[in-house]
């Protein structure tokens, strides 16, 4: 008769971890509810993909150059057209990259034949009141461009937050590149540059840009060595920049998952309360009376705690009322264990033994249990104790220990 007992509390037990749910949890999920609550932290977005917030942009505008006979050239005589043109991606709502090709050509004056080192890009007219008998000054134009690759700071969501309805970002931005002039005499020179971008919204997929940018580039840029540190180009130009979705970034969110168990932990006490109803009727011939045992109770933990849930403390009180109802001279173990396969052995070790105390001080402080009829246990890191699953291991089992006559 004992030996049928201990098979019927061993089936419950294993019915119950078959019924453990798939997410770390304490018991099964019939029905799961997500709520989604969203970080209102406006300095706090979810991380991009890499394909994610690409854009292209063009630009048309002017540029100087600042070369050996600035003095000798009005400025505005100076202005030649420019051209942008250029690739680039944020990280996050407040640095991106972008590769950039900026030029077209540049006016100015240089030394006639003769007067200078190298070899010159003379336009063949002399500089007004510079040039002709006497003077040395002639025009200058070449054509060139700058390849450069730029670090971009959005300082408006970097001080204010991300908005994707902003108006206005300013973003500063430094980088390196290379500048080749293509036509005789020909150079080619490592290029500083460093700027602000502009950037107007006008709806979710463009942006007016106004970018002015300053490039620092060597002596011999313009083929004439004029004792110089090096030379500059500033430059400004407006245009358009086209953003390919996916666009923006979502606000940074938390996912909480409800779990409704109350139907299933009713149906399951229903059958338990069956069970030993039928066992209480059964009598051996010499008149035996079996004595009222509560069932096995089997409780789940989340990975790396032994905090109980609501629907665990649920779970408990049923069991304890079985146990007050059962025979008081009845003893139970509670046994803690954790996952082999996570942590190390003494952090496992403290899980076991924490998580058996929750239960055993639960059944105690708030539904009444004898301590009298209560022992604990710990295993420590256990290898997967059911169907293969490391979940069913982060759990506490409570079972017959053993009867006092």
């Amino acid at each position: 008769m004992i030996k049928q007992f201990g098979l019927i509390i061993a089936c419950v037990a294993i019915t119950s971890a078959v019924n453990a749910q798939k997410a770390d949890s304490t018991v099964v999920v019939s029905d799961v509810t997500e709520e989604i609550q969203y970080n209102n932290d406006k300095y706090k977005v979810e991380t991009n993909h890499f394909f994610d917030n690409w854009f292209v942009s063009g630009g048309f505008g002017g540029q100087v150059l600042f070369g050996n006979h600035d003095k000798q050239v009005k400025f505005f005589n100076r202005i030649a057209p420019a051209l942008d043109i250029a690739v680039g991606k944020w990280f996050t709502p407040g640095i991106g990259v972008r590769l950039m090709y900026s030029g077209l050509s540049v006016k100015g004056a240089t030394q006639k034949e003769g007067h200078g080192e190298f070899p010159t890009h003379s336009t063949g007219e002399d500089v007004p009141g510079k040039g002709g008998d006497g003077y040395w000054l002639m025009k200058q134009k070449f054509k060139f461009y700058n390849l450069h690759l730029d670090a971009l700071f959005n300082m408006s969501n970097i001080l204010y937050g991300y908005n994707e309805k902003r108006v206005y970002n300013c973003s500063p931005y430094f980088g390196l590149g290379w500048t080749r002039v293509w036509e005789s005499p020909q150079s080619m020179e490592v290029s500083a540059n460093v700027g602000i971008l502009n950037s107007f919204r006008l709806n979710d997929a463009l942006d007016l840009n106004l970018d002015i940018r300053g490039a620092y580039v060597s002596d011999r840029f313009d083929g004439e060595l004029g004792g110089r540190w090096g030379e500059g180009l500033w430059s400004a130009t407006i245009g358009l920049t086209y953003k390919f979705k996916p666009r923006g970034w979502d606000r940074s969110k938390t996912i909480i998952r409800t779990h409704d168990r109350r139907s299933e932990l009713k149906a399951m006490q229903d059958k338990l309360n069956d069970m030993q109803a039928q066992l209480a009727k059964r009598k051996t011939d010499s008149i035996t009376v079996i004595r009222t045992i509560a069932a096995a109770s089997f409780v789940v933990f989340k990975i790396d705690t032994w905090d109980l849930t609501n629907e665990a403390r649920v779970q408990l009180s049923l069991f304890a009322e079985n146990i007050k109802k059962a025979d008081p001279n009845v003893i139970y173990i509670i046994t803690g264990y954790a996952d082999k396969g996570t942590g190390s052995v003494e952090r496992n070790i403290v899980l076991s033994k924490n998580r058996a105390r929750v239960v055993y001080e639960c059944l105690v402080n708030e539904f009444g249990v004898p301590k009298k009829q209560l022992r604990i246990d710990h295993k420590g890191g256990v290898d997967n104790m059911f169907y293969n699953d490391p979940r069913m291991s982060r759990a506490v089992i409570t079972k017959v220990l053993e009867e006092k006559e």
